[in-house]
């Protein structure tokens, strides 16, 4: 499927969001009922405990809840919540920990690999926290979209990472290492081997560190999704729908709203990628025209008002409306 777009309308924000981090109320004036406390393991940290540490302190359950790092079985059990240690999966009694024989609780939704804590806690809470950056109630349809969403972008990976689960199946090197990813860079905030203050006091501090790095791209995921996504959503549906009226074959699609704006009049024809983490079009424009531009394009197409097209096929450009819908329809048939 090939798509058309211009680049000339502006965007405008979803909503306003809450702060970065919970409202913290002066002592004075808190509730005289005891703050609540989550436990998760001391020692090395991952990213999965951070992040659920992070989330779950977002709900109004665990608002603001004091976390306390032990592996000690008689401390946790006096705890409101335990994360990522225990042995046990238990909603009910708050108990979020994946790691016992037997556990094979996954996200649903056509998602199938296990969860780590920070699923569980996504699972349980992510829509809670969802509303609450937007400012909506939970049954908002919007909620939900965000909720699988940020699953697919974002949760997915951090679940699979820390249960040890190739992204792909193959028993081949890796072109290349990634070192960059959210799971690495957390991990990385460690305290070093030969780091002389190896003390609780230093390591929780690092795990602070850990909570705010994981818990701020995680919002950052929230927002972007619900001030990005969710509008381009909706003008890619309702242009979907529009899309037998362009083409009988339905093959082509026009996007006539373009975030964000560049003040561009002119149009692109863009193919769709096999699958959104792939390179690969489904139908790349064709070989003849690539890396031509201009006149040169123009000539070599037969269409006037060609700008460009790019090496690898998968985008090009035209002056006006026409000329890109020729190239899109011309492209289908070569």
């Amino acid at each position: 499927m090939l798509q058309v777009f211009t680049t000339t309308l502006l965007f405008n924000p979803f909503r306003l969001f809450s702060s970065p981090t919970p409202f913290r109320v002066p002592l004075f004036l808190m509730s005289t009922a005891a703050v609540k406390r989550v436990g998760t393991h001391n020692g090395s940290f991952h990213c999965d405990e951070a992040l659920g540490c992070f989330m779950i302190r977002l709900t109004n359950k665990f608002s603001d809840a004091h976390v306390v790092r032990t592996r000690d079985s008689q401390v946790l059990d006096t705890l409101d919540a335990v994360l990522d240690v225990g042995g046990v999966y238990d909603p009910v009694k708050d108990r979020y920990d994946h790691h016992q024989k037997g556990f094979d609780e996954v996200f649903g939704h056509g998602f199938n690999r296990k969860l780590s804590s920070a699923g569980l806690i996504y699972k349980h809470f992510g829509k809670e926290i969802i509303a609450k950056e937007l400012h909506v109630d939970e049954d908002h349809p919007d909620v939900q979209r965000l909720f699988l969403a940020v699953y697919k972008s974002f949760m997915e990976a951090i679940d699979a990472i820390d249960n040890g689960i190739n992204q792909y199946d193959t028993d081949q090197t890796p072109r290349y290492v990634n070192s960059t990813h959210l799971s690495s860079r957390v991990g990385k905030l460690n305290l070093d081997w030969i780091d002389p203050d190896q003390s609780a006091e230093k390591e929780n501090a690092a795990f602070d560190r850990a909570m705010d790095l994981a818990g701020s791209e995680f919002l950052n995921s929230i927002r972007s999704h619900a001030r990005s996504w969710l509008p381009a959503r909706s003008i890619v549906m309702e242009c979907l729908a529009a899309s037998r009226d362009i083409d009988p074959s339905r093959e082509i699609m026009v996007l006539d709203r373009f975030c964000p704006d560049d003040r561009s009049k002119q149009w692109r024809v863009q193919a769709v990628a096999i699958a959104p983490d792939r390179f690969e079009s489904r139908k790349a424009l064709p070989v003849q025209w690539r890396g031509l531009r201009d006149d040169e394009l123009s000539k070599e197409s037969g269409i006037p008002g060609c700008v460009f097209v790019h090496m690898s096929g998968f985008i090009g450009g035209n002056q006006t409306y026409e000329g890109a819908i020729a190239m899109a329809r011309a492209a289908l048939k070569l």
